[in-house]
């Protein structure tokens, strides 16, 4: 049997570990590799030209609130399950129904939406991976970039085994799922990860009131801690604020 050499090991990177802790104990391949210095701007261009032809993506690794970085994140890839296995729409509408029957006084969320359609391009927009690339290189003194073995941009959480949703869901591919439908309609890009937290680039925001109105109620579904404010009112105030125009979309998880 003939066995073709883990992609990380066919680039000549710079500094860096090959990350293969997880909280179950090593995982039998690198799941990552994670570089020793804080990223610069440039570096992101650089590494997703080199990594993308053999299925590796870069990744912003957030540090703060006391954790060092992915090898202190409890990376669970065994009991990650493959994102294409689950339906988008069906697992915000579960998340959905999960938040309403764990709430009082939401009348107004008793029913799930739906999806929101995909708005159009901006003329003269930048593609979805050079708005990634841009987007990195504004954060890029928040944390170290990493390779992540994925084809697509929504995959890398589940790549990794990523924990950060734990409370809200302890498969990551789930919301992988929800990436994927996102990267379709919206053009997004996952660009960091911290422990709990993750930002996304959005290569198509929603361009009127009633499109970012439709987005929000997915967002409240996919990380109903992003909405703080008093529901249901928070939710076209944050529509109006958070997602209209805006090219980030940021993400917490309790």
């Amino acid at each position: 049997m003939t066995t073709h050499p883990h992609p990380l090991s066919r680039l000549h990177l710079p500094g860096g570990t090959l990350l293969d802790a997880t909280g179950d104990g090593p995982w039998h391949e690198p799941l990552l590799w994670y570089a020793d210095r804080p990223a610069r701007p440039g570096d992101w261009a650089r590494l997703y030209e080199a990594g993308r032809p053999l299925g590796l993506l870069p990744v912003l690794m957030e540090t703060g609130r006391g954790d060092d970085g992915p090898q202190d994140w409890e990376l669970r890839p065994g009991r990650t399950s493959d994102p294409g296995d689950h339906d988008a729409e069906q697992v915000l509408e579960e998340y959905w129904q999960d938040f309403r029957f764990a709430e009082e006084g939401l009348e107004e969320l008793i029913r799930w939406p739906g999806t929101a359609p995909a708005p159009a391009a901006a003329p003269g927009c930048l593609s979805p991976d050079r708005l990634a690339a841009e987007t990195a290189d504004i954060i890029s003194d928040s944390g170290r970039l990493a390779l992540v073995p994925a084809l697509r941009s929504a995959d890398i959480p589940a790549a990794i085994g990523w924990s950060g949703p734990l409370n809200h869901d302890n498969d990551v591919a789930r919301l992988c799922a929800v990436l994927r439908s996102w990267e379709d309609r919206f053009g997004i890009r996952v660009v960091s990860l911290g422990f709990d937290t993750m930002k996304v680039s959005v290569g198509r925001p929603p361009g009127t009131g009633a499109e970012a109105y439709a987005l929000a109620a997915e967002h409240l579904a996919f990380c109903p801690d992003a909405i703080d404010a008093e529901l249901p009112e928070g939710l076209r105030m944050y529509a109006d604020m958070e997602l209209l125009g805006q090219e980030v979309w940021s993400f917490w998880w309790d």
